[in-house]
C-alpha cells in the first residue's frame, strides 16, 4: 500500500513538472516548437518507462527506512551525472533546445532516477550492495536476541518453566499470527484441538502475568509474508526479520528453519540433552508396561519419558524389574535405553530408579 502511494505521488510530481515548464513564457510562445515537443515526449517517455520498469521488476521488501534515504542520495548523484549527458546530447545532435526545455528534461531525469533507485531499495531486503560493496540495511538487534515462540512451544508449556528457572533472560516474542492460530485451535470443533488451544492460551496468560518472563505480542506486519501461506513459513520470515531465535517443539519446522539459516531452540532436543546418561553395565529399576516389537522384548518408561527396551521382559508385563544397561540410542524423537533383565525389584532394595 505504501509503495502504491509513493507511485501515485511520483505521477503527480511528473505531471506538475511537465505542466509548469510547458506553461512558461519561453515554451508557451511556440506550442508546436521543438522545446515543447521535447518536454512532452521526454517527460512521458521517462515516466512511463520508469513506472513499467518498477512494476515489472521482481518484488522483494526492505524493512529498514534508512534504505530510502540511501536510495535518494544515490539517485541525486546519478541525476547530477546524467545532467551533463543531456547537455552533451543537445550539442552533438544540434537539437537547439531552449534553456527552459533543457532544465525541464534534467529535472524529469532526476525525478525518474530517484524514483527508480528508491523503489529498487524498497523492494530489496538485506542484500543492498548494488552501489557500495558490503552495504546492507538489515535490522540490528541490540542486546540479547529474542526468542520467537510458535504455537507448539506455547501449548507445550515447558518454555515457561525454563524462563522461571532463569535459564533464559531473552525477551519472548509471540507474533500476532501465532496468537490468531492459537485462538483458532481453541475455537476448533475437535475436542482435543480445543483443549490444546485453551491450554496454550492459559499458559500464555500465565507467562504474561509472570514477572520472570518478558512476553511481547508483536503486531508487526511483514510485507513479504502477506502472500505466504502457512504459519511455519511466516515464523521463519519473522525470526529472520527480528534477528531472533525460533522456539518450537515441531521437528519439521526445526528442519525448515535450519535450511533457511534461522537459529532454532527445539525444546525437545534441549530436554533430551539434559537427561542423565545411562552407562553400559549400570543397573536401574523399570516397570514393563507393554510388549516390544521384537520377540522377548518388553517396553517400559522412566519418569522423564525415556523409553526402556528390556530383553527378556515380554512375559513380565506389569512387574518392576531390575535391568542392566547394555546400550543407549539418541534419536530425534528422544532417548532410548536398551537393557537386559537381571532380577525382580524388591521393595526397599538397592536398585535405583533413574529420572
Amino acid at each position: 500500500m505504501l509503495l502504491w502511494i509513493f507511485r501515485a505521488i511520483f505521477v503527480v510530481i511528473i505531471s506538475a513538472v511537465i505542466f509548469i515548464h510547458i506553461s512558461t513564457a519561453d515554451v508557451a510562445g511556440e506550442p508546436g516548437g521543438a522545446s515543447f515537443k521535447a518536454i512532452i515526449g521526454c517527460g512521458l517517455a521517462l515516466a512511463v518507462g520508469s513506472f513499467l520498469l518498477d512494476v515489472l521488476t521482481p518484488k522483494k521488501s526492505l524493512a529498514a527506512i534508512s534504505g530510502v534515504f540511501f536510495g535518494l542520495l544515490v539517485g541525486i548523484l546519478i541525476s547530477w551525472a546524467l545532467s551533463y549527458v543531456v547537455d552533451f546530447i543537445d550539442e552533438i545532435y544540434y537539437l537547439r533546445l531552449k534553456a527552459t526545455a533543457i532544465q525541464a528534461i534534467k529535472l524529469l531525469v532526476g525525478i525518474c532516477v530517484c524514483y527508480l533507485v528508491i523503489t529498487i531499495v524498497m523492494r530489496t531486503k538485506d542484500d543492498v550492495r548494488f552501489v557500495i560493496p558490503y552495504v546492507e540495511f538489515s535490522k540490528q538487534t541490540k542486546g540479547i536476541r529474542p526468542l520467537v515462540a510458535d504455537t507448539s512451544a506455547i501449548i507445550d508449556g515447558r518454555i515457561a518453566d525454563l524462563y522461571k528457572s532463569k535459564l533464559f533472560d531473552a525477551p519472548l516474542i509471540v507474533p500476532r499470527f501465532v496468537l490468531n492460530e492459537l485462538q483458532l485451535i481453541a475455537d476448533s470443533s475437535d475436542k482435543l484441538k480445543r483443549t490444546r488451544g485453551r491450554r496454550g492460551l492459559d499458559i500464555l496468560n500465565k507467562m504474561q502475568a509472570s514477572t520472570a518472563i518478558d512476553v511481547e505480542i508483536d503486531e508487526t506486519v511483514l510485507p513479504e509474508a502477506e502472500d505466504v501461506k502457512g504459519v511455519d513459513q511466516k515464523l521463519v520470515l519473522f525470526a529472520k526479520h527480528c534477528n531472533g531465535r525460533l522456539a518450537t517443539t515441531d521437528y519439521n519446522l526445526t528442519k525448515v528453519a535450519q535450511v533457511r539459516e534461522v537459529d532454532v531452540l527445539n525444546i525437545n532436543e534441549l530436554a533430551n540433552s539434559l537427561k542423565a546418561v545411562a552407562l553400559p553395565g549400570e543397573t536401574m529399576e523399570v516397570r514393563v508396561i507393554k510388549p516390544g516389537e521384537e520377540a522377548d522384548q518388553g517396553i517400559g518408561y522412566l519418569d522423564d519419558g525415556t523409553m526402556i527396551v528390556v530383553e527378556g521382559g515380554r512375559n513380565k508385563i506389569g512387574r518392576d524389574l531390575v535391568i542392566s544397561v547394555t546400550s543407549s540410542l539418541q534419536t530425534s524423537a528422544g532417548k532410548m535405553i536398551f537393557g537386559k533383565f537381571e532380577t525382580y525389584a524388591q521393595k526397599g532394595g538397592n536398585a535405583q530408579r533413574r529420572s
